[in-house]
């Protein structure tokens, strides 16, 4: 004597219509430069000639990467506080999941990589061009994406195939795996432990080859004899090292600790953290304050 679930209730970022309003206006020029950064990104890196490097090869297909993560969840979560309908369809939920998943994966190893990028550029220039050819820069997009849907595509099918017959009520603004297991009408504890292996190998795994980069290419930076060219290189890395910093804490403390029951607010806003704000910076840290980009701008 139980109804199957149709729908799910979101219960968004505020309670209030002041906040939902507020929420929607930052979330909204957010998601605006958003797009119009990565673009911009796009545009510059296959118009320019001068351009046409691995780096930038790489920076075009992390602007690419994210404006489809950002859209998988954004454009729902603007309606949903525009409009205050909560409600999101069995089918819509999981994708929004599985994508979320994969290409928030996605994004992490490409961070991996542009970092084995720059470690290549910076320490060893001389083999810089010899190393990163064009087909091994092609090899290592495709990786990235296809491990990145090999390691999320089987909890997440796992996942549509439970049973939903109870509370049908997220406190999140999109679909969360740990909340929606929680929601489930059967044992879930085989998926929660694969999927809490799967980001125990993507986390710390990928942070370790990205701090391991950036730790030789500081190295490397103070080994210049120009103070000039120190404080420009250093310039560069502590940006990034921001923004990667603030990405993987966030990620980490999120999805590494035990979930808790019914999801909290503090979870939301860590959501935000790595999903909207580190977004918003990327292309404007990683690409457009680079003078060469800056350059072909004008």
């Amino acid at each position: 004597n139980h109804t199957t679930v149709v729908e799910f209730v979101l219960l968004g970022l505020a309670n209030s219509r002041h906040l939902e309003i507020t929420f929607f206006l930052f979330l909204f020029i957010a998601y605006v430069l958003i797009l119009l950064g990565n673009i911009s990104v796009i545009s510059i890196t296959l118009t320019n000639n001068f351009l046409q490097t691995p780096m930038y090869y790489f920076l075009r297909n992390f602007a690419l990467l994210e404006i489809t993560f950002t859209s998988t969840f954004l454009p729902s979560t603007l309606y949903s506080l525009l409009t205050e309908r909560k409600t999101i369809s069995l089918p819509a939920c999981f994708l929004q999941m599985l994508f979320f998943y994969c290409l928030g994966t996605c994004t992490l190893f490409h961070m991996a990589v542009m970092s084995l990028d720059r470690y290549v550029a910076i320490c060893h220039p001389l083999h810089y061009t010899a190393v990163m050819s064009s087909r091994l820069c092609l090899q290592l997009i495709l990786t990235c994406w296809a491990l990145s849907f090999f390691l999320m595509f089987p909890p997440t099918v796992m996942t549509v195939q439970l049973p939903f017959c109870g509370p049908n009520v997220m406190n999140h603004f999109y679909c969360d795996a740990s909340l929606l297991l929680q929601l489930s009408c059967t044992d879930t504890g085989f998926i929660e432990e694969l999927m809490f292996i799967i980001l125990i190998i993507i986390l710390p795994g990928t942070l370790t080859v990205t701090a391991v980069s950036y730790g030789c290419i500081i190295v490397t930076v103070l080994r210049i004899p120009s103070s000039a060219g120190r404080r420009k290189a250093f310039s560069t890395c502590s940006a990034h090292l921001i923004v990667v910093t603030v990405f993987y804490s966030t990620c980490i403390y999120r999805y590494i600790r035990p979930a808790q029951r019914g999801g909290q607010d503090s979870d939301k806003i860590l959501s935000l953290f790595f999903s909207v704000l580190t977004q918003t910076l990327n292309p404007y840290i990683y690409s457009l304050r680079n003078r060469q980009v800056k350059q072909a701008l004008k």
